[in-house]
C-alpha cells in the first residue's frame, strides 16, 4: 500500500501544510457531540420522527461504525454528524462549537474544513476530470490555483491513480471511482473522514482495500474515521459500534481492532 499522508512530502517546492483544519489540543473534549438530539420531519400533517434523544460522544482518533438495518435512523444520523442537516431538537457540538444555530453558509464552511466525505454512489461531478473532481474542496476554500494542484496530484499518487488524472468517471471503475471520492475527502486535511456505505457498489476485493486505506489514515495519521453501514463484515476494522434502531442508540460495544463483536 503507497504512503497515506497527505500532503507530507511533496516533491519540488513543498508547501508547508498546518494541521488538520483546525482542530482543538484539549484531547479530553469529544471532537463531536450529540445531546438529547431529535430529528423530526414533517410529511403533510404526519410527523415521523427519525431520531429520538440521541446521545452520542466521539473522540479524535476513533474509528467508528453506526451499525443499523434499513429504517434504523442511521442515515439521518449521519447527515448530523456531518453537519450536512440541524436537529430538530437537541445540540450537536463539532469541535466543540453548537453547530445547531448555524446558518448554510456557516454550516458549509465548518464541515467544508472539518470533515472529509465518502458516498456509497461516489458523488463525483461526471462532467469534471478526476483531477478537477479532487479539486473541488480546495477551491471551495480558496485555496492558490498552484498548491491546489499540487495536492490534487498527490492525493491521486496516494491512491494510486496519477494515470488516470484527465480520465472522466464514466472512464472508470467502481472502485477507482471510490479511491477519487477517498482522494477529494482528503483534500482539506481534514480531522474527520465520515463514509455512508463506502464498500456498498464495490466487489469484496476492492472493498476489502478501501477499508484497509481507511484503517491505515485511523492507524497512522490519527483521523477520526466514522462508517455508517448494514454491513457486519465492517466492525472489525471498529474501536466502537455504535448500534442504532429505529431511531434511537440500543448499545455501545467497545472493540479491539479486528476483534469481531460476540
Amino acid at each position: 500500500m503507497k504512503r497515506i499522508h497527505p500532503y507530507s512530502n511533496l516533491v519540488s517546492d513543498p508547501v508547508k501544510i498546518p494541521k488538520a483544519s483546525g482542530i482543538s489540543q484539549n484531547v479530553d473534549e469529544p471532537l463531536i457531540k450529540l445531546t438529547g438530539v431529535w430529528k423530526i420531519y414533517q410529511m403533510g400533517e404526519v410527523e415521523f420522527v427519525a431520531l429520538k434523544g440521541i446521545n452520542l460522544e466521539i473522540y479524535e482518533g476513533e474509528f467508528l461504525v453506526v451499525l443499523g438495518p434499513s429504517g434504523s435512523g442511521k442515515s439521518t444520523l449521519m447527515n448530523l454528524l456531518g453537519c450536512l442537516d440541524l436537529p430538530s431538537k437537541g445540540t450537536v457540538f463539532l469541535n466543540s462549537r453548537d453547530i445547531s444555530g448555524l446558518d448554510e453558509s456557516e454550516l458549509a464552511l465548518v464541515r467544508g474544513q472539518m470533515i472529509g466525505f465518502i458516498f456509497q454512489s461516489f458523488n463525483l461531478i461526471p462532467t469534471l476530470s478526476t483531477q478537477e473532481n479532487v479539486l473541488l474542496p480546495l477551491e471551495f476554500q480558496e485555496e492558490g490555483a498552484r498548491i491546489a494542484q499540487k495536492k490534487a496530484l498527490y492525493l491521486l499518487e496516494i491512491v494510486g491513480l496519477s494515470d488516470k488524472k484527465q480520465n472522466l468517471p464514466s472512464q472508470l471503475s467502481g472502485g477507482q471511482r471510490q479511491r477519487v471520492a477517498i482522494a477529494r475527502s482528503l483534500a482539506v486535511n481534514p480531522p474527520v473522514i465520515l463514509a455512508d456505505e463506502p464498500t456498498g457498489n464495490l466487489d469484496s476485493k476492492t472493498g476489502d482495500y478501501i477499508l484497509d486505506f481507511l484503517d491505515n489514515l485511523n492507524k497512522k495519521e490519527g483521523k477520526t474515521i466514522i462508517i455508517v453501514t448494514h454491513d457486519l463484515d465492517i466492525v472489525k476494522y471498529a474501536t466502537r459500534v455504535v448500534h442504532i434502531r429505529d431511531g434511537e442508540i440500543e448499545k455501545i460495544n467497545i472493540l479491539r481492532k479486528n476483534e469481531k463483536e460476540e
